[in-house]
């Protein structure tokens, strides 16, 4: 009987995670919308996310930057 009721927990909690996979799942695909519509809210985002990072740790960011950016940069010999 507490195999049952272990069992039945289980199956519950798979349900459970699946829903909140759906759900995780319906809103990235809203917030891609939202992005494709207007280009700067990536760019919003991103530093939103290195504001978090840098709040929550204090530690050194990388900025990735396009090479054709830094290709301005490097003399050519």
């Amino acid at each position: 009987m507490a195999a049952e009721a272990e069992a039945a927990r289980e199956a519950r909690a798979k349900v459970i995670a699946a829903e909140g996979e759906q759900k995780s799942a319906r809103a990235l695909k809203e917030a891609a919308e939202v992005i494709a519509q207007s280009p700067a809210a990536l760019q919003l985002r991103y530093l939103q996310t290195l504001n978090t990072i840098s709040a929550e740790k204090n530690s050194t960011i990388i900025f990735p930057l396009p090479i054709d950016f830094l290709s301005h940069f490097i003399r050519k010999g």
